[in-house]
């Protein structure tokens, strides 16, 4: 075991001098993005190349920073003002603007864009500002009931989805009915078509010629109906939602171009429809629609281009295998120097990486750095002859912000400090607000210059819990996993007080599976203040990022496949014999918390090790991947007639009887994603099994506790932590 050397410092956040105190259960729960919120910059948008602007703390007023005046900020406008604005602009329905809108944003030099609900909450309007005669103008109303709005590009138009069903107003109000689909199975232009996954986040694309709608109609009558008891009604009444369980009938999905002036519809000529349509882009020139076409088994995707008049397929442009599985998870990114050559994101070899292609397949270069994840794709600038995007780096702790000149190929670091980088680049690429945080920086924002990073720093936030909050020290790790090879990031928080030649409790926190990490060189090293609290009330909170988790490439990640649990279980156990080398851990005190798949690990390392871990709680767990949803667990399991040994190892409906310690289930009875019936069967085998378990339920809730009933859920997991493992010290 190392230290990482960029924590030589170690235990940053460690106990001032001051009169301070520990933080309440309901500080510990909201208080992270509220009260406790280091000071930063609300809706920066850069108004040109050399303005932007952003809200002051109370939303009230908009304030611009120029170059002119070396970034110095000046009152621009009252939300008043607006609100002026909007009363004397229009007339046929009234509005109440106590803070700026949330969307409030620059589409040019002196135009905003925003959108607001009417006092009487019949509409969403959506205006434009122009700052120079002061007028608002109406650009669309959309009927509170419409959901996931999309604007065509010159905004004559605006889609939004109406029960399932896809309507269009254009700039007189004139409303169409673009689906009029009255079977409940069937949901057209949603961005939750394939349950979210493969980074589908829309589910209507307009054409850059304007007229034309894209859009995926989900047909999910062969999907098998899941019910959900509704507990509010005198009489219980059930809820039935569409649940595509691994080795069961999938959604049908298809693509459909609907033209505004004709009303005629094409539908893609996308083949097989038990698969995935993911990827969606339009073609700059409007004429082809190109669409990842994903098999069932996940290990096989095409990049198809269709033509959008006939939707025939023209061409394959390319294919990518793999022996485990292949994860598109974003649209491509076209080069507006030509619009004849785009981005693909793939980590076909090794790590995400940007793949330069013309609009005929043919690879032109690969971009970046082959070992740095690309985690988001800015852009390009307007020129075309560079593409920035955030970068993984320091064994997945950091996130810094690269420039790479596509004719040389060059890539160049923007920025240096370890930690996270956030950037917003202005108009022309020259400038960018640089948003950064650490371990031991709250945040800091700076401009910074592309050309030659120079750097005006515009905010330097103070520790929100300087004098106030006695903050528990944390150190961040590096383990061997259990392959004897692969580093592993880990996180210990330790109790208030910390006394080495004492023993302590501990928590292990665990999630462990894909798409998550926990463990990030960013303010409070990712961790959530309910840790704090814990460590406050004397526990060692301990956490690791097994193989299996986020941001550290393909073969750390693919590990899983077949296999969910068992090489995340071999790894969160060196943690645990990490833990067991410290003299001051109570070796006969280890606990585990976890939620989801988080839930899953939870019960896995408490029915595999029942004699190191004393106490569990799991939350919303996955009990058997059998009862999973087909997007996410055959892409990792397979199906269960293709992998029935796989699916039998990683059940714990079949392990109850190893249950030998104090195991504390929680559910929430609307939950979509891990539905109850995996606590349920878990329960029932305890019963069988003569095993006596804890279970809780939130009536109400989805996969999540969210809101005030989340103090609840937080004072219940840490009462059966204090009831059965060790009481909280004063």
């Amino acid at each position: 075991m190392k230290k990482i050397q960029l924590l030589a410092l170690a235990f940053l956040t460690g106990n001032l001098l001051f009169a301070q105190r520990n933080l309440t259960m309901q500080e510990a729960t909201l208080g992270q993005y509220t009260s406790f919120a280091p000071e930063r910059l609300t809706q920066p948008s850069w108004k040109d190349a050399q303005a932007f602007t952003h809200l002051n703390a109370k939303r009230d007023s908009l304030l611009i920073r120029t170059q002119a005046v070396n970034w110095t900020p000046s009152f621009l406008f009252s939300v008043a003002h607006l609100q002026a604005a909007l009363t004397s602009s229009i007339s046929e329905a009234s509005f109440q603007l106590t803070s700026f809108p949330s969307d409030l944003a620059w589409k040019n030099e002196n135009t905003l864009t925003f959108s607001v609900l009417d006092t009487a909450r019949k509409f969403r309007w959506l205006f434009h500002y122009n700052t120079q005669d002061q007028q608002v103008s109406l650009i669309h109303k959309i009927p509170v009931h419409g959901q996931e709005y999309s604007l065509s590009r010159n905004k004559e138009y605006v889609a939004w989805l109406t029960d399932n069903n896809i309507e269009i107003a254009d700039k007189k109000g004139q409303i169409t009915a673009v689906t009029q689909d009255t079977d409940a199975a069937i949901v057209n232009g949603s961005s939750n078509t394939h349950r979210n996954e493969f980074g589908i986040n829309k589910g209507m694309w307009w054409s850059p010629k304007q007229e034309q709608l894209l859009y995926y109609r989900n047909d999910q009558s062969q999907v098998t109906d899941y019910p959900l008891v509704q507990w509010d009604p005198r009489v219980a009444e059930n809820k039935n939602i569409k649940y595509p369980m691994a080795g069961m009938e999938n959604e049908r999905v298809s693509l459909v171009i609907y033209d505004v002036y004709t009303q005629n519809k094409i539908t893609l000529a996308t083949g097989d429809q038990d698969q995935f349509l993911t990827m969606v882009t339009w073609d700059p020139s409007g004429n082809y629609v190109y669409v990842g076409v994903l098999n069932r088994e996940q290990n096989h995707l095409k990049l198809n281009k269709y033509n959008a008049a006939t939707g025939a397929l023209e061409a394959t442009l390319f294919e990518e295998k793999s022996t485990t599985y292949t994860e598109p998870s974003q649209g491509l990114v076209f080069n507006p120097e030509d619009n004849k050559s785009f981005v693909y994101l793939s980590e076909k070899d090794g790590y995400r990486q940007m793949y330069l292609y013309s609009t005929t397949g043919k690879l032109i270069k690969t971009l970046g750095h082959e070992s740095v994840i690309v985690s988001d794709l800015i852009g390009f600038d307007a020129e075309g002859k560079n593409i920035y995007y955030t970068g993984v780096t320091n064994q997945g702790l950091d996130r810094q912000v690269f420039k790479v000149n596509l004719k040389k190929g060059k890539t160049e670091q923007l920025t240096s400090r370890s930690g996270t980088h956030e950037a917003l680049f202005n108009t022309d690429k020259s400038i960018f607000l640089d948003s950064f945080n650490s371990y031991d920086v709250p945040n800091r924002v700076s401009l910074v210059q592309t050309s030659n990073q120079k750097e005006v720093e515009i905010l330097q936030a103070k520790d929100p819990y300087q004098g106030v909050i006695t903050m528990p020290k944390t150190e961040i790790l590096s383990l061997t996993a259990a392959d004897g090879k692969t580093p592993l990031n880990a996180r210990m928080i330790y109790p208030t007080n910390f006394d080495a030649t004492k023993t302590y409790p501990v928590m292990v926190y665990v999630y462990g599976g894909p798409h998550a990490q926990l463990i990030t060189n960013t303010w409070l090293e990712g961790s959530s203040l309910f840790f704090h609290y814990m460590a406050q009330q004397g526990y060692i909170v301990f956490t690791v990022d097994n193989r299996g988790s986020f941001n550290r490439g393909k073969d750390f990640e693919h590990v899983i496949h077949r296999q969910l649990g068992q090489n995340e279980m071999a790894d969160q156990m060196v943690g645990v014999k990490y833990l067991q080398t410290l003299p001051y851990v109570d070796q006969s005190k280890i606990g585990v918390y976890g939620w989801s798949y988080g839930g899953f690990m939870t019960t896995s390392l408490s029915v595999n090790y029942p004699s190191v871990f004393k106490v569990g709680v799991a939350g919303g767990p996955v009990m058997d991947w059998k009862m999973y949803e087909i997007m996410y667990g055959e892409r990792y399991m397979d199906t269960p007639k293709e992998n029935p040994e796989g699916y039998e190892r990683t059940s714990l409906l079949n392990k109850a009887s190893k249950l030998d310690n104090k195991l504390l289930l929680i559910h929430g009875a609307q939950d979509p994603v891990v539905v109850q019936q995996h606590s349920m069967l878990f329960i029932e085998a305890c019963i069988k099994a003569n095993k006596q378990v804890d279970y809780f339920l939130y009536p109400n809730h989805e996969h999540n506790v969210r809101g005030l009933d989340r103090v609840h859920l937080n004072t219940k997991i840490a009462q059966y932590f204090f009831d059965y493992l060790a009481k909280p010290r004063p």
